[in-house]
């Protein structure tokens, strides 16, 4: 537990903008003091949902990509913790958590010189060390029979997010990730391309739904892959939004038939929202409110476990773009889990 920071005081009346006559979510969220026995003290609090940050890209570097989602978890606690507090946000049944510092792994990649093959297999390296500390933490929360609502944070740590909760649970469990790309790459060391193809070949994934897939960034060796798993199904971007052969609610529902006989996660890729800053950022993606009724339809179901919301990368000029992205999905996802 020694990456664990808690969210405390300090942080909460560093970032809280109370306004007379009104009620902000950051005053009613519950807190822990002390990082010993998480699990115990999880198990006796009255919350529903344990909300995480994992303030890291490595994952992202690993798989030759861009940089900064490690900047999110700060932009969407300077948003979250400033909205209303009322019956849809359901503000008292939310812990939050803190945040898995990665600073010494963020800073080991940073000295890596990019050119050099090592170094992307020093950055998976690092990354199979950072999936213990997801796994682990997930594992509490879920084994305490809460909800966590992690914030990336690359995509490798879906693989953490599905290991944790499948060891909590004692069985597999499914997946449904709204996605440009499907993370399904070859095993070929850690990397934010591969957490499900990691998570199905060790057993801790059955059923996988790829929602929202892109043909143009998928490979053909990807494609005939994921054609030979009949525990993997996907619809594409293009049939959904360009050509419109398929129709949004009728793949929610195919989605669902899918994943629904277990718990399963709810993954979201912000690389799939057109024009938010990224990884991979898109001029051609789903719309923000698309992305939200994703997160509703899925929420609202009850063998929903947790909600993964990764690969945002903020800057000075958009922090407060993904800040209010990220927290509209959050709140989303309360309320109609809640519902």
């Amino acid at each position: 537990m020694d990456k664990l920071v808690l969210f405390n005081n300090i942080t909460l009346n560093e970032l809280l903008n109370k306004r007379l006559g009104e009620s902000k979510f950051g005053e009613h969220v519950k807190m822990l003091t002390s990082i010993a026995n998480i699990y115990e003290q999880l198990l006796n609090l009255d919350v529903t949902y344990v909300i995480i940050g994992l303030p890291e890209d490595v994952g992202v570097y690993a798989n030759y990509g861009k940089r900064g989602a490690s900047k999110a978890w700060d932009a969407t606690l300077k948003i979250l913790l400033n909205i209303q507090s009322n019956e849809f946000t359901r503000a008292n049944k939310v812990l939050i958590l803190g945040h898995l510092d990665f600073t010494e792994e963020m800073l080991k990649v940073s000295e890596l010189d990019e050119t050099k093959k090592k170094s992307i297999n020093n950055a998976r390296k690092i990354v199979s060390e950072i999936d213990k500390h997801v796994t682990y933490i997930i594992q509490q929360i879920v084994s305490a029979g809460k909800i966590p609502i992690i914030i990336g944070g690359g995509h490798n740590n879906a693989y953490g997010n599905i290991k944790g909760t499948s060891l909590a649970l004692k069985k597999p469990i499914n997946a449904v990730n709204f996605d440009a790309h499907s993370d399904f790459r070859a095993e070929e060391g850690r990397h934010s391309g591969n957490g499900f193809s990691y998570a199905y070949a060790e057993g801790f994934l059955k059923n996988y739904f790829i929602f929202g897939l892109q043909r143009y960034y998928t490979s053909d060796m990807l494609f005939k892959t994921l054609k030979k798993f009949k525990l993997i199904k996907f619809n594409m971007f293009e049939d959904l939004e360009v050509a419109k052969e398929l129709k949004f609610k009728e793949e929610l529902d195919r989605a669902l038939a899918h994943i629904n006989d277990k718990p399963f996660g709810i993954e979201l890729d912000c690389d799939a929202i057109e024009n938010i800053p990224s990884s991979a950022m898109t001029p051609s993606g789903f719309s923000v409110n698309t992305a939200r009724s994703f997160v509703t339809f899925f929420g609202s179901q009850e063998n929903a476990c947790y909600l993964h919301i990764c690969e945002a990368s903020p800057t000075k000029k958009t922090e407060r773009q993904i800040g209010k992205l990220i927290t509209y999905l959050i709140a989303d996802f309360i309320n109609a889990h809640g519902n």
